[in-house]
């Protein structure tokens, strides 16, 4: 994440800012100009002015529509179809904060020109985004929310915005990370999948890197869930999870380049330039644009002393690792194909990606 300044007295503000700390002034989010701006209550909607999300008295959500959209929802808000009863003050503070870690994952999808569309395709297979907890009925019975995707609806159970809640499940399931972000970009991955791979000429490529998905994906759940991961499973996946199917593999995998690209561009912006600790190792220049590197190794060579340096400030300060993550040369293999994946999708349009989905 870049850093914003207060259009109006130039003090640093934060990319979910709603106002400045320091002025006042009501701010907003342009996301198809990467532009924190001051909102004029006044003129918004008039006179093609962009009009604010219709989120963000509810939720604080600090998008602003696009010009031409007819939604009265930002890019991100328009595409959660589903959410829970906003009259439950509880799971209206946990949706707003699963919808501030999709704003950053819209962030990150925009800035690599994957594509989305201004106004939500209704159609089979589009993007959209079902946020929603278990239910209780009278007779006894509960609806369990089960996160995951599912021909391009994502759901997620709003438990997960819960800290003690996804916690307890990090620590059930041997995770050594658990995020809302780490959500979004997960999930986001299979529909990309569907996107930019199935049916198309790069599936054979796909399946040479991370295996056949044909094999049947219940089973492999059932048994990685039953047995674990596979031995040694550090050398070639970058979780014990990915170990599961190649679905799976894929997803972490894309997953994870999204945290390295968003961690980059994030120690960019605050001059954060960790050196290899080898002292024969050349120096590192610092990267322009993390989301636009041709060459995936230049990232993985900026992120290593980067995690290094985090790992142990977090230490420092008694708490988890920043990145609890070993890359080794097979995992680069893997992120070698999603940066290729996207880089070949920035190349092949012309203009933002906001075409049909």
């Amino acid at each position: 994440m870049r850093r914003f300044l207060c259009p109006n007295c130039n003090n640093q503000i934060h990319f979910e800012n709603t106002q400045c700390v320091s002025c006042g002034s009501g701010l907003a989010y342009m996301p198809l100009q990467d532009q924190l701006v001051v909102l004029n209550v006044e003129s918004a909607g008039s006179g093609g002015t962009p009009r604010p999300c219709a989120n963000r008295d509810l939720i604080g959500c600090n998008w602003l529509c696009a010009r031409d959209a007819q939604s009265k929802f930002c890019l991100s808000c328009l595409h959660t179809t589903k959410i829970p009863d906003t009259s439950d003050d509880e799971r209206r503070q946990r949706w707003g904060r699963l919808e501030r870690a999709k704003r950053r994952l819209f962030y990150a999808l925009i800035k690599f020109g994957l594509p989305l569309a201004v106004e939500r395709d209704k159609s089979e297979g589009a993007l959209h985004f079902e946020l929603l907890g278990d239910e209780s009925h009278p007779n006894g019975n509960e609806k369990r929310v089960m996160t995951g995707h599912y021909n391009g609806r994502i759901t997620i159970n709003i438990d997960e915005a819960d800290d003690a809640i996804r916690e307890k499940k990090r620590t059930t399931l041997g995770e050594p990370y658990r995020t809302l972000i780490g959500h979004f970009r997960h999930e986001v991955a299979h529909y990309y999948w569907d996107r930019l791979i199935a049916g198309k000429d790069v599936i054979s490529a796909c399946r040479a890197c991370f295996g056949d998905e044909r094999q049947n994906y219940a089973e492999a759940l059932k048994a990685y869930y039953i047995n674990g991961p596979v031995s040694d499973w550090q050398q070639s996946y970058v979780s014990g999870y990915a170990s599961a199917h190649p679905w799976e593999d894929f997803a972490e995998t894309w997953a994870h380049y999204f945290h390295i690209v968003g961690g980059l561009e994030t120690a960019r912006a605050y001059g954060l330039n960790p050196q290899p600790s080898h002292p024969a190792a050349p120096v590192l220049a610092q990267l322009e644009d993390p989301y636009h590197v041709s060459d995936h190794l230049q990232l993985i060579q900026h992120w290593i002393p980067l995690t290094v340096a985090m790992n142990a400030m977090n230490r420092s300060m008694g708490i988890s690792d920043y990145y609890p993550f070993v890359l080794s040369p097979r995992i680069s293999e893997k992120l070698k194909f999603v940066h290729d994946l996207i880089e070949a999708q920035q190349q092949s349009i012309k203009g933002p990606p906001f075409n049909a989905e």
